[in-house]
C-alpha cells in the first residue's frame, strides 16, 4: 500500500494536492524519476516508461531544516531542495522510485551523496569541457550508464525503437515551448516574463504530456491573436529586457516581479527557465545515444569551461527580442555563474553596447527593498 508522509494533514491545501495526484500516478503503476538539470536527458526516462519530475526548490521553507546538515553559506537552491527532501514536504521526491543529478556544482554533487542515504540517486558525471573528442566519448558512456540504471532499476529494456519514438515526442515539446517562449519577440510582447517564468514552472508538474502540450500551444495561440487583434503596430516604450544567469523560480517575486511591477518588459530569459535547452532539438537521424550526447553536451551553462555557446546565444538573442538591456540574477554560492558575470558583462556593455545590472540575492526577503531600488535605478538610466 502506498502511504502519505505522517505529517501529511498538516500541510496546506495545495501540497496535499500534488501527494495525492503523484499518490495516484503511483497507485496506477507508473514509475517516478526525480530531476534537477536540463542536462539530464529526460528522453532516457521516457523511453524507461517513466515519468521525470523537477526537484528543484523554489521556496524558503525549508532551508531551516536543511542547514542541519549543510553549510549556510550554499546555494538557496541546493538548500531548499534538499530540505524538502528531509522534511518529506515535497510530494515528488517522497514519491520518487529514484533521483537523478547531475555534476553541474560541488555542492550539488555532495549534496547527492546525502540524497541517496533517503533515495537511491544516480549520479551523471559531466565533463569539464565541450569541445574536446573526449568530452563526447565522456559523456555517452554516462548516457549508457543512466539507461542500463533505468533499465535494472525498471526492470525494461529500453530498445532503439522506444528511445527513436521518445525523442520525436521530445522535439515536438520543445518546438511547442520556444513558439511560446518566442512571442516575447512581438513588439509589445502579449505575454508578461512573469507569466512565462510560472508557466514553465508548473509544467515541471504535469505528467500527462500531450496535455501539456495542448495547454501550451493554445495559450501561444490565444496571445498571438490577442497581438494581431489588439496590440500590432502600437510599439511599447517600456524597456525590454532580458534575464541570464541563474534559475529564477525562488526569486520569481522578488526580481522578476519587481522589474515588470516598475515599468520593464521581460521579453526574454537566457538561463535554465527559458531556451537553453530548448533551443537545439536532437537529431533524428542518427545512433540515439550519439543525438543525446551531442545535444545536452552542447547546453551553453557556465560550468563549461570555456562556455562560448553561452555569448553566442545571449549575442543572437539581444538583437532577435529587440532587447534594451540585461539583468543578470546569481544565486548566492553560485561560483561559476559569479565568475563568469564579469565576461557577461563586458560581452553586454562593450560589445553589444546595452545596459547591464548584476543582482545577487538568495531566497530570503532580507534583500527585498535594495533590489527595488536598484532595478528602479537601472530602468531610470535605460
Amino acid at each position: 500500500m502506498i502511504k502519505l508522509p505522517e505529517n501529511f494533514e498538516s500541510y496546506e491545501e495545495a501540497r496535499r494536492e500534488g501527494f495525492l495526484k503523484v499518490k495516484a500516478l503511483k497507485e496506477q503503476g507508473t514509475n517516478v524519476v526525480g530531476v534537477f538539470c536540463t542536462y539530464t536527458p529526460i528522453e532516457l526516462i521516457y523511453a524507461a516508461g517513466a515519468v521525470p519530475v523537477g526537484l528543484c526548490g523554489t521556496s524558503d521553507e525549508p532551508i531551516a531544516d536543511a542547514e542541519m546538515h549543510l553549510p549556510k553559506n550554499l546555494c538557496p537552491l541546493i538548500k531548499s531542495s534538499y530540505g524538502f527532501a528531509v522534511s518529506e514536504k515535497c510530494p515528488y521526491f517522497y514519491f520518487s522510485d529514484m533521483i537523478v543529478g547531475e555534476t553541474t556544482c560541488d555542492g550539488k554533487k555532495k549534496m547527492y551523496e546525502l540524497l541517496n542515504e533517503i533515495r537511491p540517486t544516480h549520479v551523471m558525471h559531466l565533463p569539464q569541457g565541450q569541445d574536446k573528442d573526449h568530452a563526447f566519448r565522456y559523456w555517452r558512456d554516462e548516457m549508457v550508464r543512466l539507461k542500463e540504471t533505468l533499465e535494472e532499476k525498471f526492470n525494461i529494456e529500453i530498445t532503439n525503437e522506444k528511445l527513436k519514438q521518445s525523442i520525436k515526442e521530445r522535439n515536438h515539446e520543445r518546438k511547442v515551448l520556444l513558439d511560446f517562449y518566442e512571442l516575447g519577440k512581438l513588439n509589445p510582447s502579449p505575454i508578461t516574463g512573469y507569466e512565462i517564468n510560472t508557466v514553465m514552472e508548473t509544467l515541471g508538474f504535469q505528467f500527462d504530456r500531450k496535455s501539456q502540450c495542448s495547454f501550451i500551444e493554445d495559450r501561444t495561440k490565444e496571445l498571438k491573436e490577442k497581438y494581431e487583434k489588439e496590440l500590432k503596430g502600437k510599439k511599447s516604450s517600456r524597456p525590454r529586457i532580458l534575464i541570464t544567469g541563474c534559475p529564477t523560480g525562488g526569486v520569481r517575486d522578488k526580481v522578476l516581479k519587481t522589474i515588470e511591477d516598475s515599468g520593464a518588459d521581460i521579453v526574454a530569459f537566457e538561463n535554465c527557465c527559458g531556451v537553453r535547452e530548448k533551443a537545439q532539438l536532437v537529431d533524428e537521424t542518427i545512433d540515439p545515444i550519439d543525438a543525446l550526447t551531442e545535444k545536452y553536451l552542447n547546453i551553453s551553462c557556465s560550468i563549461m569551461t570555456p562556455n562560448p555557446r553561452r555569448f553566442i546565444a545571449l549575442d543572437e538573442m539581444i538583437d532577435e527580442y529587440e532587447i534594451d538591456g540585461v539583468i543578470e540574477v546569481v544565486l548566492q554560492a553560485c561560483h561559476t555563474f559569479n565568475v563568469e558575470s564579469y565576461n557577461v558583462k563586458k560581452f553586454v556593455t562593450e560589445k553589444k553596447e546595452k545596459p547591464y545590472l548584476y543582482i545577487e540575492t538568495d531566497y530570503s526577503k532580507l534583500d527585498v527593498g535594495q533590489i527595488n531600488t536598484r532595478i528602479n535605478a537601472f530602468l531610470e538610466m535605460i
